[in-house]
């Protein structure tokens, strides 16, 4: 099977619409581009065109993709962070993106999703309940202190 190649004002019109769907960061879009069958030397255009008219936005796309993952897949600051930094997104723009977060609504999140995955774990003997819910709990990226503060408050109610 052989590779379709674009023209330059035919990958131009394919990466906007790609851009416009939902936001990207300049990784993701390289790597389209380089699909595209773009040399570097266009790549670097093309991008230059993107970011000019305002189809790429590194700032935009970490506040979105901290809002998004903080909220829909309730992942931990430490995750979100993990992942943007796979993306290379600058330190300036990751910190952007956390800002997204609210500190009361963060911690909402925590107790309600401990809470939650603690109730789902309720046959299991309480060593296995507590050690479950704080692997979930670290998986998706919360911070140690704050799982074990939340763990041991929930430890307390039960006993009293």
């Amino acid at each position: 099977m052989s590779k379709k190649y674009y023209t330059t004002t035919e990958a131009r019109k394919k990466i906007e619409h790609y851009c416009a769907y939902q936001e990207r960061c300049h990784q993701e879009v390289i790597d389209k581009l380089r699909e595209l069958g773009l040399a570097r030397e266009q790549i670097d255009q093309m991008l230059g065109h993107l970011i000019e008219n305002d189809y790429l936005n590194e700032t935009r796309f970490a506040q979105s993709y901290a809002r998004g993952k903080f909220r829909i897949k309730k992942w931990g600051k430490i995750k979100i962070t993990r992942e943007l930094k796979r993306r290379n997104i600058s330190d300036y723009n990751l910190k952007k993106g956390l800002a997204e977060i609210g500190d009361s609504e963060y911690m909402e999140t925590l107790s309600a999703l401990a809470e939650k995955l603690w109730s789902s774990h309720k046959s299991n003997p309480i060593k296995l309940q507590k050690d479950k819910v704080i692997r979930a709990l670290y998986s998706r990226g919360w911070e140690n202190h704050l799982v074990l503060d939340k763990i041991m408050a929930m430890e307390k109610r039960m006993i009293s």
